[in-house]
């Protein structure tokens, strides 16, 4: 199959970049202006330069392909707030919706977020039933994607799109260029993670959510959308495993919420005074206090997703890390 990949640069891209040419598919990937291959150099893929917000270099770049995997996006979680967010997110979505119809892709696969659906706790983790509770963070990170989601379900139900999304959870592997989930594991290792918030999070293999995707070319329900999720974890334990890991010293204090949002917040004020990033911000202080597990039940049984052991895929992203100097 030919396959256009957008956002091929970031974590995941790469990852599924790799697998999609082990997988004998046709590999172009969109990359933006201004940007260089990175780790991308040498692949055997065609490449596109050019920004998904203008439609002309989009659809030309797109035209051609029969599968579309939309795997771009602002990610990050500081500022909170901007308009970027909603450009990239939700404007350039759009663009890519418009170029499928208008070039009668055969399939559209949209990466998006866990967070657009509610989460549980470790007996009752959060599924693709669960509705949306992320505006109360305010991150526009969050809404942005998942207006996006509504964006692409309203448009397979008004217009047939043949589109289906993938809402990875927190992801950890190679290439993480950032580098960004592994900013955790980096520091437990270092030592600079004083202690551990009460709450806990799902944590997945990427090469486990890139091969979800790529079966998700040939299997999965168009207008559906599939969680993504690994292992459910306590920040605590989470920690403990990195350490053991690599024979370091674990958090040891369990620090109390309220505890958690004091220093997020005045984290967060600092950080605009400085016009520097926090180590936690206020919005990701209150999701660290929280719960956010999922099931992955549903991508295990119609994508048939991998499901690998967590602590296989921190020595993976460790090692890359080693290789590449950030250790």
């Amino acid at each position: 199959m030919k396959v256009f990949v957008t956002g091929a640069d970031g974590l995941l891209g790469n990852n599924l970049v790799r697998l999609l040419l082990d997988a004998q598919h046709e590999v172009k990937v969109f990359i933006q202006k201004g940007k260089d291959l990175g780790y991308l150099e040498g692949l055997q893929i065609d490449v596109s330069y050019g920004d998904l917000l203008n439609y002309e270099e989009l659809s030309t770049s797109m035209s051609g392909a029969e599968v579309v995997i939309n795997a771009a996006a602002v990610t990050d979680t500081w500022p909170n707030q901007g308009e970027l967010y909603w450009k990239v997110n939700v404007d350039g979505v759009v663009n890519v919706i418009k170029a499928v119809k208008d070039l009668n892709v055969q399939r559209l696969i949209h990466v998006g977020t866990a967070n657009s659906f509610g989460p549980g706790d470790i007996n009752n983790p959060g599924d693709e039933t669960r509705p949306f509770e992320g505006e109360k963070y305010k991150l526009d990170y969050i809404t942005s994607k998942y207006k996006a989601q509504q964006l692409i379900l309203k448009e397979v139900q008004d217009s047939q799109l043949p589109a289906l999304i993938v809402n990875p959870t927190f992801m950890i592997g190679p290439y993480d260029v950032k580098p960004s989930s592994g900013k955790m594991i980096i520091s437990v290792i270092q030592g600079k993670v004083p202690g551990y918030a009460p709450g806990g999070r799902n944590f997945v293999y990427v090469k486990d959510v890139a091969n979800a995707i790529v079966s998700a070319i040939t299997k999965g329900r168009v207008g559906e959308c599939y969680l993504a999720a690994g292992v459910n974890l306590s920040y605590q334990d989470m920690f403990s495993r990195i350490a053991k890991i690599f024979n370091v010293k674990p958090p040891t204090l369990g620090i109390p919420g309220f505890a958690v949002l004091i220093y997020g917040r005045i984290l967060s004020i600092v950080g605009k005074i400085t016009k520097k990033e926090p180590v936690i911000s206020y919005p990701l202080a209150l999701i660290s206090n929280e719960y956010h597990y999922y099931s992955n039940k549903k991508a295990v049984n119609e994508l048939g997703m991998p499901e690998t052991d967590i602590e296989f895929a921190i020595n993976e992203a460790v090692e890359w890390f080693k290789e590449e100097k950030y250790l």
